[in-house]
């Protein structure tokens, strides 16, 4: 196998162990609610600490790549997210303490999102490197991992107790990973005079970088609203059945992963910016379709409309960060920073918009944001960055 084959293959398992992890986390959080003895509220609450550890984490995760390198920070974190996963599933099944249960998602939380940076810097590299299309690619894997998880979960739950599966998985997630890092790119040094600090401010003073992260906010808000949303949307707006909901969900994320895996060959055949004004278009239209078809027929349509066209934003977004290969962590931490703010900040916005004009109706807001989107396509989406 050669070093640039190697390196696709480690940045394959880094992102489906990452995806992994994080879904049997999820197939276990009903578990945890019943051992702690908390309500609906309470659980978000305590989920929203692993977001807090993420988004406060972010804004570093390109200074550690340029320092560490991205396969010794991404063995770190997995080491870090198996580790914490292991002590959240200690403290909810066997201590029964929430706080603790938080704490530990925290430190999660920081080391899932800067284990996302690093390996999204890795795989724009190899990408580069190959000069063929691979991030949207390497997303869909990342979505491959959480269906096995998921899978995994449904099969060990209720067979294993909690305790027992995390730590299970989390062995063999963490030995998976240790094996694909091996195979990433040598880490090349830094130029002379070469500041991960001055770096980081710069990207964050870049209007180019900005624009972009802006972008793929907005897409981020497209994906993010739907994992959160479209079940309750459906149930809420159609009144089909809990299970029904959950199936367009799931029909959701079908045609993103489908789009990811075969999006690769239409942006390397047409282009970038084709490609995510086409994408902002068909998210757009979908999401107006879902709220306003009429019959939950037409709104199955949107929600396939929808999926395809949120699928490409954030992967083609952190290709066009990483275009300048001396920049690439620094624009990608800052990236994805931005997105990761619209997956914490949007689905209570969405809530309390859906508490006045109904959860249906809510959605408009995200449609709302495909427009800018579309906008800023146009600015951002050049094979270098200025």
């Amino acid at each position: 196998m050669t070093p640039l084959r190697r390196a696709q293959a480690g940045s394959v398992v880094a992102f489906a162990t990452n995806g992994l992890l994080s879904a049997t986390f999820i197939s276990r959080i009903p578990a945890l609610r019943e051992s702690l003895g908390l309500n609906n509220s309470a659980v978000g609450l305590m989920l929203l600490a692993m977001g807090i550890g993420s988004v406060a984490a972010l804004p570093l995760a390109g200074g550690l790549v340029m320092r560490w390198g991205a396969a010794r920070l991404v063995r770190r974190c997995a080491a870090l997210c198996a580790v914490a996963l292991c002590l959240v599933a200690i403290s909810g099944s066997w201590l029964e303490e929430a706080w603790l249960v938080a704490l530990f998602l925290v430190a999660y939380g920081v080391g899932y999102g800067v284990w996302d940076v690093a390996m999204n810097v890795e795989g724009a590299a190899v990408e580069r490197l190959g000069g063929k299309t691979l991030m949207p690619q390497l997303h869909a894997m990342w979505s491959v991992g959480t269906v096995l998880g998921g899978l995994l979960g449904i099969a060990l739950v209720g067979t294993l107790p909690t305790v027992w599966h995390i730590a299970v998985v989390a062995a063999v997630a963490l030995a998976a990973c240790w094996w694909g890092t091996a195979g990433f790119l040598p880490a090349e040094p830094p130029p002379e005079g070469h500041s991960p600090r001055r770096e980081l401010i710069a990207a964050w003073r870049s209007p180019h970088t900005l624009l972009l992260g802006l972008m793929v906010l907005a897409f981020a808000a497209a994906e993010g609203s739907a994992n959160d949303w479209v079940a309750l949307a459906m149930i809420d707006g159609y009144d089909v059945s809990h299970r029904v909901g959950v199936a367009c969900y799931a029909a959701f994320v079908f045609c993103m992963s489908l789009a990811r895996f075969a999006g690769a060959k239409v942006i390397d055949r047409v282009g970038r910016q084709p490609v995510l004004l086409a994408s902002a278009a068909l998210a757009g239209a979908g999401i107006l379709l879902t709220v306003f078809a009429g019959s939950f027929g037409l709104a199955l349509v949107g929600i396939v409309l929808w999926g395809f066209g949120a699928a490409l934003g954030f992967p083609l977004g952190i290709s066009i960060a990483a275009d300048d290969e001396t920049r690439a962590a620094a624009r990608v931490s800052v990236v994805s920073t931005l997105a990761y703010g619209a997956f914490l900040g949007f689905p209570p916005i969405l809530g309390a918009v859906g508490d006045q004009i109904g959860t249906l109706r809510s959605l408009l807001v995200v449609a709302v944001l495909m427009l800018p989107a579309a906008a800023l396509a146009v600015t951002v989406a050049r094979r270098r960055s200025v």
